[in-house]
């Protein structure tokens, strides 16, 4: 059950009141991510997000945000994608209001003060050293700068160092104001509730949202006529990979079927290829395959840490798993095992006010819809063996087929030789 209103200022809250719990999360949704930037702002996005907790004018320092959540013991964070930003709250019921005035006062009224900007500047080059000196966490970006090459959604969040360093007060505040606008703003309140009083509060601590319209958000295209390969090479003690295929967005009823391909393929560790590349061959301690949708693309891939002598072997068993299910299809037990599956995962998830909050708030952003779990749980379980087969002959083909890898390989030749699902 859940209800959806606009504010005055043109904003759409959604609540949910749940039952079971004590807690209740305020999330906000922002229609802008590093899709939106352009090469000389690239990182911008993600930088802005950090610059929300560095002050406003009532609360003028980080200290003065974080001390009053963390005295109730709230739990808070943002985070960038690449076609959204968020900030979340997460309180006991009775702190509502206190977690309402701070994400609104850190959403509306952040100073973005210059001298706060270049100190930050260190801590956001030390977040990417992080990731580039971790090839499980680098990897899939490399994986996505493969699909999209030069276009904003292959460009990682974080952004390079020379716009990291180069970015200035006025590049925040004039991106602030193109993109921090009610028509681009979702926020969701889940947990213990009433409904009128949330809708009530809500409108008056975000009635400063401006009312401007923003800048629509640019396309992507997904064009390829042959399979892609982006090496890493560097000495590691395990080699790591993302390979897959283009598939859908999120706006395609074949995304249903993509979700429970990708979890009969990698989705679990009785999948396909945990039992065939793991259990079987011994090749991998991690593997997994997921469904990626954004607004108009997506892709299904297979990630997994391999062992360096064995990794093309490792790789051979996953193109022949993709083969073998676009050959052979899949049988009534093992697309109901994993329809069981993608159902109790969300469940079980939904649970939580904060995974509630983004269930509802997620949809709202992509589409304006909201289909409840149950709606989901119908479009799943219309999917047939069918369909799977229909998919899986749609994108295991050549010309979608890419991978990136982080490892000691000087020589691409005997990589590029087995990309095939021929």
């Amino acid at each position: 059950m859940y209800k959806k209103s606009l504010l005055s200022g043109g904003s759409k809250l959604i609540t949910v009141p749940l039952e079971h719990t004590n807690t209740v999360t305020i999330l906000l949704l922002v229609r802008t991510g590093s899709k939106n930037e352009s090469e000389n702002i690239r990182g911008i996005s993600h930088f802005l997000e950090h610059m929300f907790f560095k002050g406003t004018a009532k609360r003028p320092t980080t200290l003065d945000i974080s001390k009053e959540l963390d005295r109730v013991g709230g739990v808070y964070n943002a985070f960038t994608g690449k076609e959204y930003t968020g900030f979340w709250v997460k309180v006991d019921a009775s702190n509502f209001d206190l977690a309402a005035d701070v994400i609104s006062d850190i959403v509306l009224n952040s100073k973005f003060d210059q001298s706060e900007i270049n100190k930050e500047r260190g801590t956001i080059i030390e977040e990417m050293n992080m990731y580039l000196d971790n090839p499980m966490m680098y990897v899939p970006t490399l994986y996505e700068s493969v699909l999209y090459k030069d276009q904003p959604l292959g460009f990682d969040e974080i952004g390079n160092r020379e716009t990291i360093n180069s970015v200035k007060r006025e590049d925040f505040v004039k991106y602030y104001n193109d993109y921090y606008s009610a028509d681009n703003i979702v926020i969701a309140v889940c947990g213990k509730i009433n409904e009128k009083q949330v809708e009530s509060k809500i409108g008056k601590y975000f009635m400063g949202i401006s009312d401007r319209r923003s800048p629509d958000q640019a396309s992507a295209h997904d064009d390829q006529s042959q399979p892609n390969l982006l090496v890493n090479n560097r000495k590691t003690d395990q080699t790591h990979i993302c390979i897959g295929v283009r598939a859908y967005g999120i706006e395609s009823e074949n995304k249903y079927a993509m979700s429970i391909l990708s979890a009969i393929l990698g989705g679990n560790m009785s999948s396909r290829l945990f039992t065939s590349v793991r259990e079987k061959n011994g090749l991998a301690y991690y593997i997994h395959t997921s469904a990626e949708s954004y607004k108009d693309v997506g892709y299904l891939v297979t990630q997994a840490g391999l062992s360096n002598e064995k990794s093309i072997k490792a790789i051979k068993i996953i193109l022949d798993e993709y083969k073998r299910i676009r050959d052979f299809g899949v049988d009534a037990d093992e697309l109901s095992k994993a329809k069981t599956y993608l159902k109790g995962r969300t469940t079980i998830a939904l649970e939580s006010s904060d995974s509630m909050a983004s269930f509802v708030a997620m949809q709202e952003l992509y589409s304006g819809k909201i289909l409840t779990p149950e709606e989901k749980f119908d479009k799943i379980d219309s999917v047939s063996a069918k369909d799977i087969k229909r998919v899986s002959e749609d994108i295991f083909v050549d010309k979608k087929l890419n991978l990136a890898l982080i490892g000691p390989f000087e020589d691409n030749a005997p990589i590029n030789g087995i990309l095939s699902l021929k």
